[in-house]
């Protein structure tokens, strides 16, 4: 097992992670940006450097900085959350050719399964089933042909990617070239890469994934499934674990057809393979996330296993150590997304600094964040304050103990998302569990959503940049100027020597 692991990360996933460490003995290493000096992350971990400016491309995407940091902490390990460098085929060949271990699969597996067309290719060879539509890169004339062969509506997609960049619904042959066009264009911008596809548009689509481990002897399980049809902008802002209106029949073939999947590339580690579900409970491939996920929490409070801690096991070498017939289900979790945006206001963002922060609890609730009072969220970064899980004996209590938990849950300074997740949870289309991925667009276009204004939206995200830079801008120099009296390393100094204090106390 390894003795010393750097978190590729901040904010709740790298909190996440570093107590999955301590929890198993060994020895964390946060890195951090300038504005993340006082980052929940920095304070957890056993020791923290710095790696650049605020923007994540000057800082957490810089692979060599991070592997420089591995190598001058003696880190033997590197786990990257999610985000930034967690899908790199890149940074998993330099990590290897370091001598260090990334946490997650081989790079010759992201590659196939990160670019859609061929992990479509691969998918539709194991047998798994995949939405009807091409699995060739596709120019402009030739999309527009097999979108009208195929029968609109359709889907544009860029081939690289995710988070619902470069995808164009397509209900309109007029509509098909500007939607096209359109896609290649985002994509471009978003990932460097305007190749897009076209597949069937499924109706009343569900979005269900199923959760895969698996080890490095080629022994894989599934851990059922979760439920992701609540999204905004194809962004999942609600999640359930187990789905709804789930057949034992279809989680069976759910469940096979992802442990083909992670058989088909030889995976190993954690990954998600995400499903469309249709009307007639058909499934099809969508995608796989070679990656720990946002919401991998509701799936580990249902069955009972670590997903952080079995991710280390396997990069270590380890075998799983649990088999398909163990697996339980064992009531039901719901995770709400709280993100620092203002839903009165079309989800401005609403970065900032928290002047209070009261996170609820009780019985079956939990709260992973990277926030604390008086921390501040940025413009650099996702702007997730926390993830806010209730579980329950069944759906019901589930819910009930999410009403009360989002009640509980006090944050001023900054706008959040708190109020929309308070109006989905008494909505009577999410009580009945009776939804798809449309739910939000359909149900409420006018609850707490207003129309956005695209000028208005850039505006007020501009306004709030200005004022958070400045105030980051302060505080770096205030960082630079006590780095420059030797503090490059008071993370690690200051941690080390409260848990010095803290053994001797118990002594």
């Amino acid at each position: 097992m390894f003795k010393k692991i750097l978190i590729a990360n901040r904010g709740e996933i790298a909190v996440r992670v570093i107590r999955a460490c301590h929890e198993m003995g060994i020895e964390a290493v946060a890195v951090y940006s300038d504005v993340d000096r006082d980052a929940l992350h920095v304070r957890f971990a056993d020791e923290a450097y710095p790696v650049g400016a605020p923007p994540a491309a000057e800082s957490y995407l810089l692979s060599d900085r991070i592997i420089d940091v591995a190598r001058r902490s003696g880190a033997e390990a590197i786990h990257p959350g999610y985000g930034f460098l967690s899908e790199r085929a890149v940074f998993v060949d330099a990590c290897k050719a370091e001598g260090i271990v990334f946490i997650g699969p081989e790079a010759s597996v992201m590659e196939r399964m990160g670019d859609k067309v061929t992990a479509r290719k691969t998918m539709d060879a194991a047998g798994v089933p995949i939405v009807p539509g091409t699995t060739e890169a596709l120019s402009d004339d030739e999309a527009v042909a097999f979108a009208k062969e195929i029968g609109l509506p359709v889907m544009v997609k860029a081939s690289a990617g995710g988070g619902g960049k470069g995808m164009r619904l397509v209900r309109d042959e007029k509509d098909l070239q500007s939607s096209i066009e359109r896609a290649r264009s985002e994509a471009k911008a978003s990932f460097g890469d305007d190749t897009i596809y076209v597949e069937k548009f499924v109706e009343e689509p569900r979005h269900i994934e199923i959760q895969i481990l698996a080890d490095q002897q080629g022994h894989a399980i599934h851990l059922c499934e979760r439920e992701c049809s609540i999204q905004r902008r194809h962004q999942k802002v609600i999640e359930e674990a187990p789905a709804n209106r789930m057949t034992h029949e279809l989680r069976e073939a759910m469940g096979r057809a992802a442990v083909a999947a992670a058989k088909a590339v030889n995976y190993h580690g954690a990954g998600t393979c995400e499903f469309l579900v249709d009307k007639h409970m058909n499934f099809y491939f969508l995608e796989m996330n070679t990656r720990v996920q946002v919401e991998h929490a509701i799936t580990e409070e249902v069955t009972g296993v670590d997903i952080v801690k079995a991710m280390i096991r396997v990069a270590a070498g380890e075998p799983l150590g649990i088999e398909q017939s163990e697996v339980r289900l064992a009531g039901h979790a719901i995770e709400a997304r709280i993100y620092a945006e203002d839903p009165e206001r079309g989800f401005v963002p609403s970065p900032g600094e928290i002047v209070v922060y009261r996170p609820p609890g009780g019985i079956g609730v939990r709260v992973d964040t990277g926030v604390y009072q008086g921390a501040r969220v940025t413009v650099h970064y996702d702007p997730m304050v926390a993830k806010l899980i209730s579980t329950g004996r069944d759906r019901e209590e589930a819910i009930d103990r999410m009403r009360r938990a989002l009640r509980e849950f006090v944050v001023k300074g900054i706008k959040t998302s708190i109020p929309f997740h308070e109006v989905v949870m008494q909505h009577p289309r999410f009580l009945d569990g009776h939804y798809d991925t449309g739910f939000i667009d359909e149900h409420l276009g006018g609850t707490l959503i207003a129309e956005e204004d695209p000028l208005a939206e850039r505006v007020a995200y501009t306004m709030a940049a200005i004022a958070a830079y400045r105030a980051e801008k302060e505080k770096a120099a205030r960082a630079a100027s006590a780095t420059q009296r030797g503090g490059a390393s008071e993370a690690h100094w200051r941690n080390a020597g409260r848990r010095q204090q803290m053994r001797g106390s118990l002594r």
